[in-house]
């Protein structure tokens, strides 16, 4: 019997268990259209607490443990207020006794380490402000099914180094993906985040850059995301004006390849980060990107709740 597993970062799994979810996930996926359900979580229950409003993440899970025969619940901040109206040692303790797994949805990357600590089931981190590995496993899956393989392909990333862009850099560099990152300074990857990702690659897997035309040159992939993330409103009006120039728009994706493909986690702020041309057109996966949430998100739990 396996013993307890989590995901708190993409850091946490090996190529090879990288790998094994990609294949549950696409044998989910190729199942589902042809109507077949697996029911491997029947009696099984998902807690999902979200300090952080959701769309994809919330509705993904939920139809995810629907599909795959299991219950979701869901708790909001205000439903338990962590860490302030109980202590989250006591919460991870408690809420173990009831669910077979817990998606937790918050700010600081310290809260996902302490639920962890104290949990007796997978604890899965559904974003915090440091990583978004769910996230980062949909996207790097999405290319591989688009383009076949990963190793070797050039993946840009336009914008601000955060929990995304953390997380994409980790799973690139355990891929063989060389990634690309442009973003303004003040607003870039630590040396020392740099440092430990390539550590573990051994090898230089992340190319950082001030000046996005560099970045998206002959690039395969070009990926942006939001300028003000949750929890940064406050600095909105400065943070459009530092990333003006960074941009996601058919200038740029002149400078990639012929058949660039372009990403974007969303949610989206049109005109901003990225134009409506490129959004809504053909070279664009963000919606298959969305859709795949929900696959390897099944994946996910398949492979953490397995004996």
């Amino acid at each position: 019997m396996r013993g307890l597993r989590h995901l708190t970062c993409t850091a946490d799994l090996s190529p090879q268990e990288i790998e094994e979810i990609f294949s549950i996930a696409q044998r989910l996926k190729k199942a589902l259209t042809k109507g077949k359900r697996d029911s491997f979580l029947k009696g099984k229950t998902l807690a999902l607490i979200f300090e952080k409003s959701s769309l994809r993440t919330r509705v993904s899970f939920e139809v995810a443990m629907h599909q795959l025969g299991g219950d979701s619940i869901y708790l909001s901040k205000h439903d338990i207020e962590l860490g302030q109206r109980e202590a989250v040692k006591d919460v991870a303790h408690t809420i173990s006794r009831y669910v077979h797994v817990v998606a937790l949805r918050t700010f600081g990357q310290e809260v996902i380490e302490e639920m962890t600590r104290y949990s007796s089931v997978p604890v899965i981190n559904a974003l915090s402000d440091a990583y978004h590995p769910c996230q980062a496993l949909t996207d790097l899956f999405t290319l591989r099914e688009k383009l076949g393989k990963l190793e070797g392909m050039t993946l840009a990333y336009v914008g601000d180094a955060n929990n995304v862009a953390r997380s994409l850099a980790c799973l690139s560099a355990r891929l063989g993906v060389n990634f690309r990152i442009a973003s303004p300074a003040g607003y870039q990857l630590s040396p020392t985040f740099m440092e430990e990702v390539e550590k573990r690659a051994q090898r230089k897997a992340i190319y950082q850059t001030d000046d996005p035309q560099e970045a998206a040159k002959g690039a395969d992939v070009l990926y942006t995301d939001t300028w003000v993330s949750m929890g940064q409103e406050n600095e909105a009006e400065v943070r459009r004006k530092v990333f003006k120039d960074y941009q996601v728009n058919s200038s740029l994706l002149r400078l990639a390849k012929e058949r660039v493909l372009v990403m974007h986690c969303l949610p989206a702020h049109r005109g901003e980060e990225i134009t409506d041309e490129v959004l809504d057109g053909p070279h664009s996966i963000v919606f298959d990107q969305a859709e795949n949430r929900l696959h390897v998100q099944k994946a996910i739990l398949k492979f953490l709740l397995r004996d």
